[in-house]
């Protein structure tokens, strides 16, 4: 085993391609650039490889919490479907927790460290993950879930919003794609309401949606900031619940994925289900088992 360099990066990407559920591995390349460690320094992070020269069988990435610095994150814990039942998992894990007391940190977390994560915990099917973690002392504190949603033409998801929008509009309400100079007011205001990390994540989006009233941001979605496939954050003012503005920008962000090429989106980490489900056919597919343990 040895510490993660950049040399590395390709094979790691190899490695979750044959060895994720299949709706991870296609976007390996992402979840492999979002959590592998930093190299300016600007977040305290560590990686660990099983390695042979030619391939990697095993990989492990480790986080400091980025608002509790006595707080660490497994962020990735991948082996080998050919290499599994030899303990390669438990070693990986225990080189990261290492990683983290070095660090500072008194817990560790399996669950999303954001802006930077690919996976609200573990998913339920990685059943592999979930009995070695729990074998070795983590407990379960949490269940998180996705929302998955139809792309595909004539779905109810990629409903036209263009009549809401007229009549948004002659209530003073403008919906837009916003630009550099329309992110840069929304970040502030996103702080403010719903704290740094959403305000970090809609500056690594594909594209943020924003609504205006009197030239100021009252509600905003984005989508493509943590995985390509996956939308969110979204939010809405006071002054701006009641008028319609999260269907619609919802909507737009949909109808930027299927542009894009996705026949089916992930609405992570989500919050309100009657929402999603009732404005885009939206249904719960991904069930996530959030776990921490005292180091």
């Amino acid at each position: 085993m040895e510490r993660f360099a950049i040399d590395h990066h390709p094979a790691v990407v190899d490695l979750l391609r044959r060895s994720l559920l299949p709706e991870d591995a296609v976007e390996a390349d992402a979840i492999a650039e979002i959590l592998r460690p930093n190299e300016d320094g600007s977040r305290r992070t560590a990686g660990f490889v099983e390695w042979d020269g030619a391939a990697v069988t095993g990989v492990v990435f480790v986080a400091v919490d980025n608002a509790d610095p006595q707080v660490g994150h497994l962020d990735l814990v991948v082996v080998d479907p050919e290499c599994r039942g030899r303990g390669l998992g438990s070693r990986l894990i225990a080189a990261g927790e290492q990683a983290l007391r070095e660090f500072g940190c008194t817990r560790v977390r399996i669950a999303g460290n954001p802006p930077q994560y690919a996976f609200p915990g573990i998913d339920v099917r990685y059943t592999p993950a979930v009995c070695a973690v729990t074998k070795l002392g983590y407990a379960h504190e949490q269940t998180a879930w996705n929302m998955s949603v139809d792309l595909t033409p004539g779905s109810l998801a990629l409903t036209d919003t263009a009549d809401a929008e007229a009549a948004l509009a002659e209530q003073g309400v403008h919906i837009k794609a916003a630009d550099a100079d329309d992110i840069a007011r929304l970040r502030p205001i996103v702080a403010q309401e719903w704290g740094g990390h959403w305000a970090d994540e809609i500056t690594t989006a594909e594209q943020v949606h924003i609504a205006l009233r009197d030239g100021s941001p009252i509600a905003f979605a984005a989508w493509g900031c943590t995985r390509p496939s996956w939308f969110g954050p979204m939010g809405t003012k006071a002054e701006g619940k009641g008028l319609g503005l999260g269907t619609v920008l919802l909507r737009r962000c949909l109808r930027d994925q299927a542009k894009a090429g996705f026949t089916k989106g992930q609405i992570g980490w989500v919050g309100p289900v009657p929402f999603y489900a009732r404005a885009a056919g939206a249904f719960i597919e991904r069930v996530f088992f959030l776990y921490t343990k005292v180091l």
